[in-house]
């Protein structure tokens, strides 16, 4: 059987297979590269949603009235006590609400977290109370880590919220 030269010639590759499955696993690494996220990626993610998150949220709501975080524009300290309040009574609801639902772990964090805000609640309010009470708004700033009575401007006065 002779081939004439118009005929195609069959050339068999016989490494096909090895080569196919070379590509396939190189596509593979590509499409695994790709859905793992880089370290830059996994910073910029949110935490997961769950119920740390949102005792966290709520505790660092709590925290920030009652003076914890300084004010990034005048570098005062603000004091939104009625907000502070409301995020600890929310998280009290919170507790009421999720009891007997939640982990030994996840309560005994719940009761701490109150229990420390409600101190601190307590002591800033005292605090405030008792500089109002010796009639020195000068005090008040200062035991609230500002000192207004040297700042020139009014925004660089605290920002203070009491509960009338």
């Amino acid at each position: 059987m002779n081939q004439s030269p118009d005929e195609p010639k069959l050339h068999v590759d016989s490494d096909w297979k090895a080569q196919a499955e070379a590509e396939r696993e190189k596509l593979l690494k590509i499409d695994n590269d790709r859905a793992t996220p880089s370290a830059a990626e996994a910073a910029e993610k949110l935490p997961p949603a769950d119920f740390r998150s949102i005792v966290g949220l709520l505790a660092t709501q709590a925290l920030s009235g009652l003076g914890a975080y300084r004010d990034p524009e005048t570098q005062g300290v603000m004091v939104d006590l009625v907000g502070a309040r409301f995020a600890i009574d929310l998280l009290g609801v919170l507790s009421d609400k999720t009891k007997g639902n939640l982990s030994a772990e996840e309560s005994k964090e719940l009761t701490e977290i109150l229990v420390h805000l409600r101190q601190r609640f307590v002591q800033i309010t005292q605090l405030i109370a008792a500089q109002a009470a010796q009639g020195n708004p000068a005090a008040v700033s200062a035991a609230m880590g500002t000192t207004s009575a040297t700042s020139k401007s009014e925004s660089a006065k605290p920002k203070l919220i009491i509960p009338g």
